[in-house]
C-alpha cells in the first residue's frame, strides 16, 4: 500500500502517511563584519591599464614583483606599502594608459609600461640538443632577477607566456646572450581617468577610498562620488583627499605635506589604510605614523587649532614622534540633527558599520525571502538587537536597550521600519580636564 510522506507546505495531502517538517527556532544571525578594505587608483608602471586589481596583504608582499613590476622593497611601490601599514585588501587602479609594451624579436611584454624594458631573454643551447634536432633552454630574467625558465624548447611556438612575457610564436629560436625588451612606455593619466576609476568601483564594497591628487577638480570629484554614494546608493565608507574641506563627514582631508613640498599628497595612502583598518571602536587619534615619509610637522599651536576647527586630519609632533592630531573628518556645520559627533571618524566608524552589516543581512536573508508580517519583523527586529548588542560588548556603543529598538510596517505592504534610537556611541579619550585641590 503506498503511503504519503515528505514535508509539506500546507496541510492539502491527499494520501494517508506522515508529513514531517524540521523547523529550528530562529536565531538572530547578525555579525559584526571585519574592517579594513580599502581602495587606491595610481599610476604605475606595470599591471594592467584601467583595471580593477585585488590584492590581499600577505598577496602583495609574496608577489609585488607579479603584480607590480617591483620587488616589495622598491622605491615605486612607497605608496601601496604606505597603505597596506593598515589595511588588509586594497582595490588597485591603474590611472595611466595609452602606453606601449616593451618588446623584442622573441617575445613582447605582458602589459605596457616602462617596467618591461627591465626585461631581457637570454637562450642557450640544451644540455640535451643535438644537431639535428636543437633544444634550448629559454631564460626571462627583470633586471638581475631570474623570473621564468623553460628548458629543452625546440620551437618559439612551444614556449609557454609567463607573467611577464608572451612569446611570439613565429620566432626562430637561436643562441642569445641577451635580448632586451624594448619600447615600452607608461601612458599618460588623463582627467577622465579618474571618472573610470570611480564608475567602476560603484560595484565593490569598501571602507575607505584614497584621493592621491592635489587637484582641486579631482578632489572634488571624489567628495561628490562619495556622497552621492553614501545618501543616494546607500555605500558608506569614507574618502580621504589632500586638503579638500568638504564640510561632510564622508570626506577626510589630510593637510600635512611632506618636507620640502608644499603640495605633495603622498600621505593619503597611509590615511586611507588607517581609515579602512582601525576597528569599529578605536580611534585613530594619537596614532603614531609608522610609514616611510618625513612629514611636514611645523604647524604651531594656534595653527594646530585653527586646522581642527576647519575639519583638517592634522599630524604633529609628540616627543618625537609624528603622531595624528584627532581623528576627524570635514564635518563642521553643526545643527539640530547633526551634532558636532558627526566630526568624529570613529562615530562615523560606527554608524557606517551598522549601515552596512544591516544591508548586508537584510539582503542576504530577508529580501524576497521572510514575509513581512508579525513573525518575520519580529526576526528582523532580534537581528538588529543582536548588532547592538555586539558594539556594545566591545565598547563601542553603551548603555543600550532593547527597547531602543522598534519594527514596524511601513507604508507599503512590502516595506518594514526599523528605528534604532538613542544610539549611545562610545569614542576615545581625547581630552583631560583635571582640578587639583590643595588644602
Amino acid at each position: 500500500m503506498a503511503l504519503g510522506g515528505g514535508t509539506f507546505l500546507v496541510q492539502n495531502k491527499i494520501l494517508p502517511g506522515a508529513y514531517i517538517n524540521f523547523i529550528s527556532v530562529a536565531n538572530a544571525s547578525a555579525s559584526l563584519s571585519d574592517r579594513g578594505i580599502a581602495t587606491l587608483p595610481l599610476s604605475m608602471d606595470w599591471g594592467p591599464e584601467q583595471t580593477v586589481v585585488s590584492v590581499e596583504q600577505g598577496e602583495f608582499q609574496k608577489n609585488s614583483q607579479v603584480l607590480f613590476g617591483y620587488a616589495y622593497t622598491a622605491e615605486e611601490l612607497r605608496p601601496m606599502r604606505e597603505i597596506f601599514l593598515h589595511a588588509r585588501k586594497v582595490y588597485f587602479f591603474r590611472l595611466n594608459a595609452g602606453g606601449s609594451k616593451a618588446a623584442n624579436t622573441y617575445g613582447t611584454a605582458k602589459y605596457p609600461g616602462t617596467r618591461g624594458n627591465a626585461l631581457r631573454v637570454t637562450i642557450e643551447e640544451s644540455e640535451n640538443s643535438q644537431a639535428e634536432a636543437r633544444l634550448y633552454d629559454v631564460t626571462t630574467w627583470l633586471g638581475t632577477v631570474q623570473v621564468d625558465q623553460q628548458k629543452g624548447v625546440a620551437t618559439a611556438e612551444a614556449l609557454k607566456n609567463n607573467d611577464y612575457v608572451d612569446w611570439k610564436t613565429s620566432a626562430a629560436l637561436a643562441v642569445t646572450a641577451s635580448a632586451p625588451l624594448t619600447g615600452g612606455s607608461n601612458g599618460e593619466v588623463q582627467d577622465a581617468a579618474y571618472q573610470t576609476y570611480l564608475d567602476k568601483m560603484e560595484a565593490y564594497t569598501y571602507h575607505a577610498m584614497g584621493c592621491p591628487s592635489a587637484s582641486v577638480t579631482i578632489t572634488a570629484l571624489f567628495a561628490a562620488f562619495c556622497k552621492r554614494m553614501r545618501e543616494e546608493v546607500g555605500k558608506k565608507f569614507q574618502v580621504v583627499c589632500f586638503r579638500k574641506l568638504a564640510d561632510y563627514e564622508g570626506v577626510v582631508s589630510v593637510k600635512n605635506s611632506l618636507n620640502g613640498s608644499e603640495n605633495d599628497p603622498a600621505l593619503v595612502p597611509w590615511v586611507t589604510g588607517v581609515i579602512a583598518g582601525t576597528a569599529v571602536n578605536k580611534s585613530a587619534t594619537n596614532m603614531t605614523y609608522d610609514g616611510e615619509y618625513t612629514i611636514d610637522v611645523s604647524d604651531t599651536q594656534s595653527q594646530l587649532e585653527a586646522g581642527i576647527q576647519e575639519g583638517s586630519f592634522l599630524f604633529h609632533l609628540v616627543d618625537e614622534k609624528v603622531v595624528v592630531l584627532e581623528d576627524i573628518n570635514t564635518f563642521v556645520s553643526i545643527t539640530d540633527e547633526k551634532s558636532g559627533d558627526f566630526s568624529s571618524n570613529q562615530t562615523i566608524r560606527v554608524l557606517d558599520q551598522i549601515a552596512n552589516d544591516m544591508a548586508v543581512l537584510f539582503a542576504t536573508r530577508y529580501l524576497g525571502t521572510v514575509p513581512n508580517d508579525a513573525s518575520g519583523r519580529s526576526s528582523l527586529w532580534g537581528d538588529a538587537v543582536k548588532l547592538m548588542q555586539q558594539l556594545e560588548q566591545i565598547r563601542a556603543i553603551q548603555d543600550f536597550s532593547s527597547d531602543n529598538v522598534t519594527c514596524e510596517q511601513g507604508d507599503k505592504k512590502k516595506a518594514v521600519l526599523l528605528t534604532i534610537s538613542g544610539l549611545n556611541i562610545v569614542n576615545a579619550m581625547a581630552q583631560l580636564y583635571m582640578s587639583v585641590v590643595i588644602e
